[in-house]
Parts: structure tokens; C-alpha cells; sequence
């Protein structure tokens, strides 16, 4: 089975070799057909320290690592 990859927004640095990244999904509402945003939190590992606060990035499904942390840091998303 494939890892899952997704791109978020790095929301807080402060932890030692971690990052919290906020990811945002969007869907159509089944009965109003609004689109509707949703956004998650997710702990993520970056073992070099080198993304900071607002950088995007590309998280990867991983093994648990800690309590919080199963997704692990690829590198940079690219900027559009």
C-alpha cells in the first residue's frame, strides 16, 4: 500500500525535530453544494531542524515515531 503524501503549512517549529503542519482539505457540501474547508493538524518529524514557520511543505505517511508523530517531513513544496 502506497504512503499517503500531502502539503500543509508549517504552524509551529518550537518542538525539537518536529513540525506541526496545518493541512487543508476542500469539498462539496452534499446538500447546501457550497464548498467547504476543512483544515487538521499534523506532527510531523524533520530530523534537520530546516523548515520554519509559514514555509509549505510535503509530509509523507510514516511508522509512529512518538505519541503524535506519524507523517515525517519530505522537503520543500514547490512555490506557485
Amino acid at each position: 500500500m502506497p504512503k499517503r503524501i500531502l502539503q500543509g503549512v508549517v504552524v509551529s517549529d518550537k518542538q525539537e525535530k518536529t513540525v506541526v503542519v496545518r493541512v487543508e482539505r476542500r469539498f462539496t457540501h452534499p446538500l447546501l453544494k457550497k464548498t467547504v474547508r476543512r483544515t487538521k493538524h499534523y506532527h510531523a518529524h524533520d530530523e534537520a531542524k530546516a523548515h520554519k514557520v509559514g514555509d509549505t511543505v510535503m509530509i509523507e505517511e510514516t511508522r509512529p515515531i512518538s505519541k503524535l508523530k506519524r507523517w515525517a517531513v519530505l522537503d520543500q513544496a514547490p512555490q506557485s
